[in-house]
């Protein structure tokens, strides 16, 4: 279709800022490689070790804590193995433990093999049950090893946030170690790392706003870490290999910097939010909307009609020029049953329709959105 287009699908992928995008030109100009020691060199890893400082700020973290990868899949493939080193000394995690609503990178376990990863049940809102994670490390064999626990700090979904601090204190009780999933997180709560008691965050840059292909994980020290992927060079302290990919990154810090700043403003999103929210009562009351009961991100709205296919509505969207989505963005371009509200009891053939939102959506689009929803259930109304 032709004319304005409305982008309602933040959780995806956050529109490119100016400021990375200004960050990631400038750093082109660059030609060295950053582990070159004359000068042209050492510019360029002075923009890396800028960025790893400014990533740093936004977890309350050390810049040496700062991992650096291609992504928050790689960032999940490094962190989920069951070879890692305390010091020198190495050290095995024999279980993986997550929950049935984690993102499905996540659930798929990394490099545990299928037979030692246990997915912990949900409630109806989409929370991890705490004592079912409590029975599953209490009957967690130590003598194969130690277990480690990860699990998202928000969903992408239904946008419902854990209670990280009390899941941290169960694992560390049982001597695990916690993996916090924060890729949704970023700009939208509070990502203190100490604070949330966490061991590792795993962090995405084109959620923020920075450039697709980078991420990050993020520790509370370096003490422990788990074996590398990729070896051979001495790049990120010998945790991954290969040449750094520098101007992504200088887009990502100043992706950090910004999503730093934007957090004090949470409550303007909050505040876009439930007009959404009142748009979608108005125009369908007996619409539902997920994980409402349960602590949220501030930007995200995942509802469903009852009799209306998910696909169905999101396709009325687009041709409306709304963009929004039915779950994850990382399923292949997939749309039907969410595995999410499945794992939340509310049964395979329930979908729903995802809206999120940034600081800079605009009332208009709001609008815009609302006027869509309206156009497409009279439209389901007079065909009924």
């Amino acid at each position: 279709m032709t004319g304005r287009r409305f982008y309602l699908d933040w959780n995806a992928s956050a529109p490119l800022l100016p400021e990375a995008r200004a960050a990631m030109v400038a750093a082109l100009d660059l030609t060295a490689n950053p582990s070159s020691v004359h000068a042209e060199g050492r510019q360029a890893k002075r923009l890396v070790e800028e960025a790893r400082r400014d990533v740093a700020a936004l977890c309350n973290a050390k810049p040496d804590h700062v991992v650096f990868t291609s992504g928050a899949s790689e960032a999940v493939a490094l962190a989920l193995t069951p070879d890692w080193r305390m010091g020198r000394s190495p050290l095995t995690y024999s279980r993986l433990y997550t929950s049935t609503t984690d993102h499905s990178i996540v659930v798929g376990g990394g490099r545990f093999a299928k037979d030692d990863v246990c997915e912990l049940p949900v409630d109806g809102d989409g929370v991890l049950e705490l004592d079912a994670l409590k029975k599953a490390l209490e009957a967690h064999d130590r003598s194969e090893g130690l277990p480690l626990v990860a699990v998202h700090l928000a969903n992408n979904e239904t946008g419902v946030i854990q209670p990280a601090a009390e899941i941290a204190a169960i694992v560390h009780e049982a001597g695990g170690v916690l993996v916090l999933d924060a890729v949704q997180a970023g700009g939208r709560v509070s990502l203190d790392i100490a604070a949330l008691c966490a061991d590792f965050l795993i962090l995405a840059a084109h959620k923020i706003g920075g450039p697709k292909g980078a991420g990050a994980l993020v520790g509370n020290s370096d003490v422990l870490m788990p074996a590398p992927i990729a070896t051979g060079g001495g790049q990120e302290r010998g945790h991954r290999a290969g040449t750094e990919n520098y101007a992504a990154l200088a887009g990502f810090g100043a992706a950090a910097r910004n999503a730093l700043a934007v957090f004090a403003e949470a409550d303007v999103l909050r505040e876009k939010r439930g007009h959404i929210e009142a748009a979608i009562r108005a125009r369908v009351p007996e619409a539902v909307i997920f994980g409402e009961k349960a602590e949220r991100l501030p930007n995200t709205v995942f509802f469903g009609i009852p009799g209306v296919k998910a696909e169905t509505a999101q396709i009325a969207f687009d041709l409306a020029g709304i963009a929004v989505s039915s779950g994850s963005a990382c399923s292949s371009g997939k749309v039907g049953a969410s595995r999410v509200l499945k794992a939340m009891g509310l049964g395979e053939d329930v979908s729903g329709i995802r809206v999120s939102i940034g600081h800079s959506t605009g009332e208009d689009e709001i609008a815009a959105f609302a006027e869509a929803l309206d156009r497409f259930m009279s439209r389901r109304q007079a065909a009924a």
